[in-house]
């Protein structure tokens, strides 16, 4: 007699399929990096990510490049001008799925959450306006709590299609 128990097929067409879920979900490119909070990260980060996305095939001087490197140079900008905190570094990370791309700046700062409200900045104001920008040009944008760490995430999406 044997007593061996077969799976049946449907379970192994399931788990396939979720497989195959999983990885339409996977971003197609990602880079990742730490910078120092200073205005020299911020520029490294914003001459990286355009670096980057020239090499995931959206050139220098053309449309999405444009735009999300001028996004991640306002986030990268606030993250050393608001979210600093003395020895530690912001982050981050981007991210190239099917059809977004996506910039997420991470910092040490808990209690400076970002927020667009209230009136824009009037006459020769030097500062203000980077998430009126980032709005602007973004898809989508949010501010998450940091995982695992204080902080938070400032995140914009650019859709492609």
């Amino acid at each position: 007699m044997n007593s061996r128990i077969s799976t049946p097929r449907v379970h192994a067409a399931v788990a396939q399929a979720e497989t195959e879920t999983e990885r339409a979900a996977r971003p197609r490119h990602e880079f990742a990096m730490a910078f120092t909070s200073s205005p020299r990260g911020a520029r490294l980060a914003r001459r990286l990510v355009s670096h980057r996305l020239d090499a995931w095939g959206h050139p220098y001087g053309g449309r999405v490049n444009d735009t999300l490197t001028l996004i991640t140079a306002e986030l990268a900008a606030n993250a050393v001008r608001h979210g600093r905190v003395a020895g530690r570094d912001f982050h981050l990370r981007l991210t190239h799925g099917t059809d977004t791309l996506r910039v997420e700046v991470t910092d040490t700062r808990t209690e400076r959450l970002p927020v667009l409200s209230g009136p824009a900045p009037q006459g020769d104001a030097e500062s203000g306006r980077g998430l009126l920008i980032v709005a602007g040009l973004a898809s989508r944008w949010a501010v998450a709590p940091r995982e695992g760490a204080p902080g938070k995430t400032v995140w914009a999406e650019l859709c492609l299609t």
